[in-house]
């Protein structure tokens, strides 16, 4: 059985599905490989422009596999920071993948997973999910994925829940920024689906160019060197091939030619 499956349908949307639910879909070296390498391959397709990332079975992530950090952490120093640099290069990938990304988030996510929530676009939420970061009481620190959570909650929430391991709900996920939207289980289909649909009128490069300049933002004042560039992208784009559909369609009423007919 393959750790990951992956699927694509008619209208670009491709999905991911972390396959391991004998293990609650739990990270282990050869998930997160394939995971880096699907999102990786998915970005070089014409035909893809949304990637959707989801659990199989009733678990989105329950984090690292502890099987794998055990041996890992038997090996030699340099094989045990070699397998965690490949988690943050799997998140890495993800979080800078220039076409949008969802994650459907249900039941248990832990750890990795909460990181791996905090480098997607967007993320929608089952109301009985239920999250943690609970390295401390393995006698572990959550250092690989602290750097997209405090970005997604901010430095003051991460030191409570990553100190404490507590578990939190669905919905204070959402309040701290971690989940965009919360959903009844049995909706989240739907919530994605509305998502997509939304996505899916956007022009594809200008979702890509509006990701890269967001990152370049980050962690930089206003400031004149940052509002030149933001004035070079703005004027880069408005003289695209793609603008140019875009403002045209609008002008004549119709859609523009990246939405495909009903």
């Amino acid at each position: 059985m393959t750790a990951l499956l992956q699927s694509i349908d008619a209208k670009g949307v491709a999905t991911l599905t972390l396959n391991r639910p004998e293990k609650r879909n739990a990270l282990d070296s050869e998930l997160i490989g394939l995971l880096k390498d699907a999102v990786e391959s998915l970005d070089a397709r014409a035909d893809v422009r949304i990637i959707t990332i989801e659990g199989a079975g009733d678990y989105f992530c329950a984090g690292g596999d502890i099987g794998t950090m055990i041996r890992v952490a038997q090996s030699s120093s340099y094989a045990n920071e070699q397998d965690a640099l490949a988690l943050a290069r799997m998140l890495q990938v993800v979080d800078t993948v220039p076409k949008p990304t969802i994650a459907l988030a249900k039941g248990v996510v832990v750890g990795g997973g909460v990181g791996l929530l905090a480098c997607c676009d967007i993320v929608i939420a089952a109301d009985d999910a239920s999250f943690s970061l609970g390295e401390v009481r393995l006698g572990l620190l959550p250092a690989i994925v602290a750097p997209f959570l405090i970005r997604a909650i901010g430095l003051r929430q991460l030191r409570r829940y990553a100190l404490t391991a507590e578990r939190f709900s669905a919905g204070e996920a959402q309040r701290l920024g971690l989940v965009h939207r919360v959903t009844p289980r049995l909706e989240v289909g739907l919530a994605h689906a509305a998502i997509v649909a939304e996505l899916l009128r956007g022009a594809p490069d200008a979702q890509a160019d509006a990701k890269a300049f967001f990152a370049e933002c980050d962690g930089r004042g206003v400031e004149a060197e940052l509002l030149r560039e933001a004035a070079h992208r703005l004027a880069a784009r408005r003289s695209s091939a793609e603008a140019q559909e875009g403002l045209s369609a609008f002008l004549e009423k119709r859609p523009p030619g990246w939405i495909a007919a009903d």
